[in-house]
């Protein structure tokens, strides 16, 4: 990898977050990663961070700020404007994708039953 990536993920669930973890380092043990289990923490980190990450991974369905208000508020940051935000969900409903692409995701994907599979899929943005 020519260039260091970093990313953040924001999910509630701590197994999935292990499980993407380990799928970024199976990618490239030189990804750097911050994991946020609410949209509320992340929001408030982001607007302060001094360095922007890449790629902001972002779950649906969680406590206090589910993913499509934790998107609307992500997408209210002017820094993070070309910070692609990539929906990470086990909903697989159209309707879910139609919403948040039109919300200003850059991409969906769904979570993966296995962890080659994740990989295959995450690999693709680094």
């Amino acid at each position: 990898m020519a260039q260091h990536f970093t990313c953040l993920l924001i999910d509630d669930d701590t197994d999935d977050q292990e499980i993407f973890i380990l799928a970024l380092k199976q990618i490239d043990d030189n990804i750097g990663c911050q994991v946020f289990d609410n949209g509320r923490t992340a929001i408030e980190t982001l607007k302060q961070a001094p360095e922007l990450p890449n790629y902001i991974f972002l779950d649906l369905n969680m406590p206090l700020m589910d993913g499509r208000q934790c998107l609307q508020a992500i997408r209210q940051i002017s820094r993070l404007d070309d910070v692609p935000v990539i929906i990470y969900s086990t909903s697989s409903d159209p309707k879910d994708k139609q919403e948040t692409l039109k919300l200003g995701a850059g991409h969906y994907i769904e979570k993966q039953a296995s962890l080659p599979q994740l990989v295959k899929k995450l690999e693709y943005f680094f």
